[in-house]
């Protein structure tokens, strides 16, 4: 199982000091959070992709994940979402082609339909076709990394005649997709339809509406024959933070909660604490919390933590980052190790993938896939039609 942290980049004035950060500040921590993160032992590292206040740190997140690759040595890194209804298909196949070979095929990207909805026209979208967008857009990015020469129509682009994106993936193998949703059945529709990996925000809803996502994915992903349904990939967000004791916990960290910009002036601390999983506490807390996620998500492949968000100073955050690879996250893999079966995958990575798959033979084996997919997108418009 992976283990890692993820980032929305924002800007907010810490509400105890008053202070805010330059842009540039928070750019720069944001490399040194993920550098830390390498240091005490976490897998994976990912950004966000916001293109407006009060976000930084993810405006690009190619640029973003190649400066960490070039600083580090092991962690995966990978995008917490990247745009794939607003960003053109041919410039995300070349630019995390690219990013793939730069960190040595330690990366992946986890694509979603993002949460501001003026990002549609800034980028020339209509936010009413955003679901279909997120469909067609994905079908040629698949085919753009499986074949060579490729010539496509759809509805949302000018067509391709013969098209050759450049660089090709690493070893042949595009790099591992997850298709992060919180809210749609589509989404997980679409990653059961492909067997790509399912990322659950779980951050912001209670474990019902979870469970009832990751479910729905697994299912579907055993009905589109890539295995049985509990050996489908999925991945967790989830909100902690900690201090030895619980209650300072509680007390440090109330007026950041309180003042967030997504949820600050809604509902208490306390009750966001009961209905969705942030863990505020201890580490032990956190570690009964977490381990409470395989009860009603089944084994799944990743957890990642939002630990710097709503003006936390970097101080603090890399503490954070220290409990977590000191007493956390050491523990949370004995355990999750302990109770997974051995027939159920652990995390993706680019070398187990590519030494149980031949790139010639999973190429070839999923042409097909992204052509059907498109075929039925092209034939009724209805963005679950395959449900």
């Amino acid at each position: 199982m992976q283990f890692g942290i993820f980032t929305v980049g924002d800007v907010t004035t810490d509400p105890v000091t008053g202070a805010t950060v330059t842009e540039h500040d928070r750019i720069k921590a944001t490399v040194a959070i993920a550098k830390k993160a390498e240091e005490v032992g976490l897998d994976v590292f990912a950004t966000g992709e916001h293109h407006n206040p009060p976000f930084a740190a993810p405006a690009n997140p190619p640029v973003l994940l190649a400066a960490i690759a070039a600083q580090t040595q092991r962690i995966i890194l990978s995008t917490a979402t990247t745009l794939i209804t607003t960003n053109d298909p041919v410039r995300l196949a070349q630019d995390y082609s690219y990013l793939q070979h730069l960190a040595g095929g330690r990366m992946d990207l986890m694509l979603g339909r993002g949460n501001t909805g003026p990002v549609y026209p800034w980028f020339g979208k209509d936010i009413r076709n955003g679901l279909d967008l997120a469909v067609e857009n994905y079908a040629l990015l698949h085919k753009l990394w499986r074949e060579e020469l490729v010539t496509w129509k759809g509805r949302y682009r000018a067509p391709l005649q013969g098209f050759t994106a450049t660089p090709r993936p690493l070893d042949g193998l595009p790099p591992f997709v997850w298709h992060g949703s919180i809210r749609s059945p589509e989404i997980a529709e679409q990653a059961a339809f492909y067997g790509d990996g399912f990322f659950s925000n779980h951050i912001f809803w209670p474990k019902e509406h979870t469970a009832r996502m990751v479910e729905l994915y697994r299912r579907r992903f055993e009905h589109y024959g890539h295995g049985s349904a509990d050996q489908a990939i999925v991945g967790l967000g989830g909100q902690v933070f900690m201090r030895k004791n619980a209650q300072d916990a509680i007390r440090e960290f109330r007026p950041y909660f309180d003042n967030a910009p997504v949820y600050g002036g809604g509902p208490s601390l306390e009750s966001f604490m009961r209905e969705t999983p942030l863990t505020v506490g201890s580490p032990q807390q956190v570690i009964e919390r977490t381990l409470s996620f395989r009860d009603y998500v089944g084994d799944y492949q990743r957890q990642l933590f939002l630990i710097d968000h709503a003006g936390l100073p970097l101080k603090t955050v890399l503490e954070q980052l220290d409990l977590l690879g000191e007493e956390v996250v050491p523990v949370l893999r004995k355990e999750f190790a302990a109770l997974k079966p051995a027939h159920v995958p652990g995390g993706p990575t680019h070398a187990a993938r590519l030494a149980a798959v031949p790139p010639r033979a999973a190429a070839a084996a999923t042409e097909s896939v992204s052509d059907r997919w498109t075929g039925t997108r092209a034939e009724d418009g209805n963005p679950a039609a395959v449900a």
